[in-house]
């Protein structure tokens, strides 16, 4: 298959859910938590000559994946993966949000993982054919969106510490809901003093799965304290703050200024992240990207320096930060509330995702 030739074969499920069964999800679907019909699939193989092949591009029931017990993802973790969504515009049409930045992070992550890198026009096509699929599982509710989820995973069998020559892209595709429920409020945070997220010359800043399996021991400290999440600090950098366990972190100065901590190779660039700095610098804010660490945010929070934290990424979009709990200590109010720049900017980013808002730097891409 050339870079060009992105047809896919069409194998439609003869069991979809049914209009009843649609209605039920999509009245209360969470995050995550239900799957559409179809998935989108395309192989990847390295042939006699040692030339790799993008091959078999296909529509196919959503169903389990067989894998050889020897797959090398089961035993190296060669895997990476992408976040995007879906949303249906007032006029029925669908659309994505800048999936070209997703495309080329995927390509990223692909080299860092010593994985094969797949041609846009196949990622773009994968998405396309998925959600001209499965589009009447899309929620039309404040909020809501079709969450895609684009994957690739080393399939070969092979049980040799070297990259695998056979592996698998596919999407797959989940209703979604608010990501941390209901109206938006604030979340607190754990600081974690025990784990690292990434460390200098991992795999920080690709999105593989990894990186999120070595923070759940993190998240579920945070969770045994109260909080939504937790934030990953670079111990030998003066406590730099560097990113949540799946989000990244602003800072709202009283000058009206935006901070966010500078790509490092130890964080992921958020597609999401690189939007709010635009739209911040459209405003006419002054957007740095630097370092900042855990005392200058205590004590930014107690002059007043800083008056609004938030954290972003495609599933949560923008969700504001509340109180910072750092073992016995405690930094901002409890009852801290949503910031106005917090609430504008969030305002303004589903309003260009969903269509109501001019899409003045030609982000969203039409997929039905």
């Amino acid at each position: 298959m050339t870079a060009t030739d992105t047809h896919f074969a069409q194998h439609l499920s003869t069991q979809r859910a049914s209009a009843e069964q649609r209605e039920a999800v999509l009245a209360n679907p969470g995050f995550g938590n239900y799957f559409t019909d179809h998935t989108a699939i395309v192989d990847f193989s390295v042939d006699a000559s040692g030339v790799g092949v993008w091959h078999g591009a296909r529509l196919e029931p959503y169903g389990p994946i067989a894998l050889d017990p020897a797959a090398a993802v089961l035993h190296y973790g060669q895997e990476i993966f992408e976040g995007m969504k879906a949303y249906r515009h007032e006029d029925g049409s669908v659309w994505t949000f800048r999936a070209d930045a997703n495309a080329a992070r995927l390509n990223r992550s692909a080299v860092r993982l010593a994985l094969p890198q797949l041609p846009e026009e196949l990622f773009l096509e994968s998405l396309r054919q998925l959600v001209a699929a499965d589009q009447e599982w899309i929620p039309s509710g404040d909020g809501e969106s079709l969450y895609l989820r684009p994957f690739m995973i080393a399939t070969e069998a092979f049980l040799g510490v070297r990259p695998a020559r056979e592996v698998s892209y596919r999407v797959i595709a989940s209703p979604a809901g608010n990501y941390f429920g209901g109206e938006v409020k604030p979340v607190n945070i754990w600081v974690s003093r025990t784990y690292a997220r990434a460390g200098r010359g991992g795999t920080g800043a690709a999105k593989a799965g990894g990186n999120y399996a070595s923070s759940l021991a993190a998240q579920l400290e945070a969770e045994a304290h109260g909080c939504k999440q937790v934030l990953f600090l670079d111990q030998f950098n003066d406590n730099a703050v560097e990113e949540l366990g799946g989000m990244n972190v602003f800072f709202v100065f009283r000058d009206g200024s935006l901070v966010t901590p500078a790509l490092s190779g130890t964080i992921l660039e958020g597609v999401t992240r690189s939007s709010i700095i635009q739209l911040g610098r459209d405003r006419g804010l002054k957007v740095s990207e630097r370092k900042i660490t855990l005392d200058e945010w205590r004590d930014g929070v107690a002059s007043g320096d800083i008056t609004e934290v938030f954290a972003c990424g495609t599933a949560a979009v923008i969700t504001p930060i509340g109180q910072l709990r750092d073992g016995d200590e405690f930094i901002g109010a409890p009852d801290a509330q949503a910031g106005e720049v917090t609430m504008s900017i969030r305002s303004q980013l589903l309003g260009i995702q969903t269509g109501a808002v001019e899409d003045a730097h030609g982000w969203l891409t039409r997929l039905v």
